[in-house]
């Protein structure tokens, strides 16, 4: 195929992708984004930016397979922005070529060095915690370790989703960075062996699980707590919620494990300045608080608060390793699983 001919096919698909009339490349008023994040959680946001910079935003929704898209239309490519989450997305996607340096004058001044690429090429936005949901009946602690989760007296007592899944594997990944590998294999096993049932479900169905009795701790991300106490669709959830408390691990130590939702501007985005804008206004204090009030999650930015629910369930102290370490073990942490045959539980 002729590059005239990729060319004219490229253009029709955008036009075909955001709606418009006209060629996206032929727009400075707007930005393209591709979004792992869903559109209940994002568009609050996106309206905000319109309202306040006039800048029209055209938004691709999936759950998966954007950034092979991105990769596959190349220079063509009418993406500005990707939204994400998990670090592991934003590594890759530099590793892959995909992405520019962020221009955003407010980057460096707002975002902590280990929640942002060295060279800018992408940044965290907002931060979700792996905490311990434990039963507000069967457990008297007020303050656990990762650790404490390997002892004998949680035998048949916690439980998890699968181990592979990308919120368990940057836990695990983040003790490697932190802890060294032969570690990380020992406190691994010694979970898998406290699992009251071999991990399944979500982080929603394993609160669920506490209240039923299944098992007394879940590991958990701390947003799906907000999540469930104001689910008016399934009020089910609310009394899931309420048989539970949030613990933050190591909140004395270490510090707990998180991992992020970010954002990065393609290598070939054709409106690049209307992208670091956008970037620009995702980590200003108004669009921090928005993501702390809608998603439940913790504003990247230091000196912007979390919603106040948020903050009824303690005080985050996050982990120091820079999120690109953590991203480079996540192939051992998956090793790992699958050589402890994690997702099959208990094995003693």
């Amino acid at each position: 195929m002729t590059h005239t001919a990729r060319l004219a096919v490229a253009l029709l698909t955008s036009s075909v992708l955001f709606g418009a009339v006209a060629p996206v490349f032929a727009q400075s008023g707007e930005v393209n984004i591709y979004s792992y994040r869903e559109q209940s959680l994002l568009q609050p946001l996106l309206d905000t930016f319109t309202a306040e910079t006039g800048i029209k935003t055209n938004v691709l929704y999936a759950g998966d397979g954007l950034l092979e898209r991105v990769a596959a239309e190349g220079e063509l490519s009418p993406a500005d922005v990707v939204v994400t989450v998990d670090i592991g997305n934003l590594v890759s996607a530099k590793e892959r070529g995909l992405t520019q340096k962020i221009t955003a004058p407010t980057l460096d001044e707002r975002v902590p060095s280990q929640f942002r690429d060295a060279d800018d090429n992408w940044t965290a936005l907002s931060l979700r915690a792996r905490v311990f949901y434990v039963s507000k009946d069967r457990v008297d602690a007020t303050a656990l370790t990762y650790e404490d989760i390997t002892k004998p007296e949680w035998k048949g007592r916690l439980c998890t989703r699968a181990g592979d899944h990308a919120y368990n594997i940057g836990l695990i990944a983040q003790r490697i960075a932190a802890k060294g590998l032969d570690a990380t294999r020992s406190w691994l096993t010694a979970v898998r062996d406290n699992l009251a049932m071999p991990p399944s479900g979500n982080d929603r169905e394993n609160v669920k699980n506490i209240m039923a009795g299944t098992c007394d701790l879940a590991i958990g991300n701390t947003y799906y707590m907000g999540l469930m106490l104001n689910n008016d669709a399934e009020p089910e959830q609310k009394l899931w919620a309420a048989s539970a408390r949030i613990i933050y691990p190591d909140t004395d130590g270490d510090g707990t494990q998180v991992n992020v939702a970010g954002g990065l501007i393609t290598k070939y985005a054709p409106n690049p300045g209307n992208a670091n804008k956008l970037i620009d206004f995702l980590l200003s204090d108004e669009a921090q608080a928005i993501y702390a009030d809608t998603n439940y999650e913790y504003p990247v930015v230091p000196s912007v608060a979390p919603s106040a629910l948020t903050l009824s369930w303690g005080t985050l102290n996050p982990a120091k390793t820079p999120l690109s370490e953590v991203a480079a073990h996540r192939d051992e942490a998956a090793a790992l699983v699958d050589a402890l045959k994690f997702n099959q539980g208990a094995q003693n």
